[in-house]
């Protein structure tokens, strides 16, 4: 079979030494599909999530038709415009432009809510080719008329089915409304709900469809555990796996703001370095607690599913799923962000007995069962086969006993660690 590299997707030289220095050397599936048709202007629908390179997979042809297009875009009328659900993924995606982009003259800005408006006013009214939006402060700004889109040449909706989920959905048809006619549309969702099979086929001309799914392949390099405990001692047996060394960058997910702040509150009074991030926190204090753990300066981001969405960050070696999802597609999205980039990575699942039948789903989704740690301290002692009753009490106490099943040091010491 060949290898296709960039330089065969008919990508300019400016951009080719911009991928180089990032070693960027042979295109994913989703890049090698796409780049070619949407430099030939198509339109296309990407079923794929965070982890398949979907960013470069729009934003390098996006910077190639800009800047052979030539021009520069007028005062408050991009020429591009990228709706995204998180202020974190609108400013990953910018970083990205702004990297593949660093030998053109295609200029991008972000603009989204939490902060002040000022200086993103006072970019557009300079000129931005790409703008990256958030769709609130997108709206806010064109109601004060401070940003039109009427030169809209490009259009990219990305995590279509966030949007769907954070309730963006009517923002997102706002924004799509007064949108030029003519114009190249891309339509990015991890998953196709009814609502988002109706809006793409509403925006979308005779479109490409690339379907990735890494799922598969994820499975395949994350060594994937699940650990039966007692809700109320979680939080413990967290921080008991924890002190082992070897689990280094780590993402645990809560299904709350609520439970995410309790976990990492409890590590850091057991001097385990936690922030945790969420749709509660101010903007800087987001930024600040996300900037931590990719400089490793916080071992542990204890985070939500939607603040979550978007963050990629390399080097993540353990996800450790504090609260099991109840879409099982979320598991699967979770637990991506470790075995990137070639390396192993280890999800870790907590499992109290309301959780059970999320395990189930999960397990018939990837069409695996999920490896039972037996020893570690805080093994629940309901049977295995136990099905919560409608009012199951879920704070009874182990006995003293179960700690002398631990064996061995850090939570259970090689099983939770990766095979080379």
């Amino acid at each position: 079979m060949t290898t296709i590299s960039f330089s065969d997707l008919r990508l300019s030289e400016a951009i080719l030494r911009a991928l180089e220095a990032k070693n960027y050397k042979t295109p994913t599936p989703i890049q090698a599909g796409a780049i070619p048709e949407l430099l030939a202007e198509r339109d296309l629908l990407g079923i794929a999530q965070t982890g398949t390179g979907k960013t470069a997979a729009f934003a390098l042809p996006m910077l190639e038709l800009l800047s052979k297009r030539g021009g520069r875009a007028k005062p408050r009328a991009p020429r591009a415009l990228i709706l995204t659900p998180t202020r974190e993924l609108a400013s990953q995606i910018g970083e990205s432009f702004t990297a593949y982009g660093k030998h053109l003259s295609v200029n991008n800005r972000v603009i989204f809510g939490g902060v002040g408006q000022e200086p993103q006013v006072r970019a557009l009214k300079a000129g931005v080719d790409v703008l990256v939006a958030t769709p609130g402060r997108l709206l806010d700004l064109m109601e004060q008329r401070h940003v039109s889109l009427d030169a809209v040449e490009i259009f990219v909706l990305d995590e279509a089915d966030r949007m769907l989920d954070m309730g963006f959905i009517h923002d997102v048809r706002r924004v799509i409304n007064v949108l030029p006619r003519e114009r190249q549309s891309l339509l990015f969702s991890a998953t196709m709900p009814k609502d988002i099979v109706e809006l793409a086929n509403k925006i979308l001309r005779n479109p490409l469809r690339i379907e990735v799914t890494p799922q598969a392949t994820t499975a395949e390099k994350v060594v994937q555990h699940v650990l039966f405990v007692e809700k109320n001692d979680k939080r413990a047996l967290l921080a008991e796996i924890l002190k082992d060394p070897e689990i280094q960058r780590t993402l645990v997910f809560t299904r709350t703001k609520h439970g995410a702040n309790r976990a990492a509150e409890y590590l850091a009074k057991a001097r385990i370095p936690a922030e945790a991030i969420h749709g509660n926190k101010s903007q800087s204090a987001r930024e600040r607690a996300l900037e931590n753990f990719r400089a490793g300066k916080t071992r542990v981001l204890v985070a939500t599913d939607i603040a979550a969405r978007g963050i990629d960050v390399p080097g993540i070696t353990h996800v450790i799923n504090f609260d099991l999802p109840n879409v099982p597609e979320s598991y699967v999205h979770r637990i991506g962000r470790t075995a990137r980039a070639g390396r192993a990575g280890v999800a870790l699942s907590f499992c109290d007995i309301e959780e059970r039948e999320f395990l189930r789903d999960i397990e018939k989704l990837i069409g695996l069962k999920l490896n039972v740690v037996e020893n570690h301290p805080f093994k629940s002692t309901l049977p295995m086969g136990t099905r919560p009753p409608p009012s199951a009490p879920t704070n009874n106490r182990r006995p003293p006993a179960r700690r002398n099943n631990r064996r061995g040091g850090g939570g259970g010491g090689r099983s939770y660690h990766a095979r080379s």
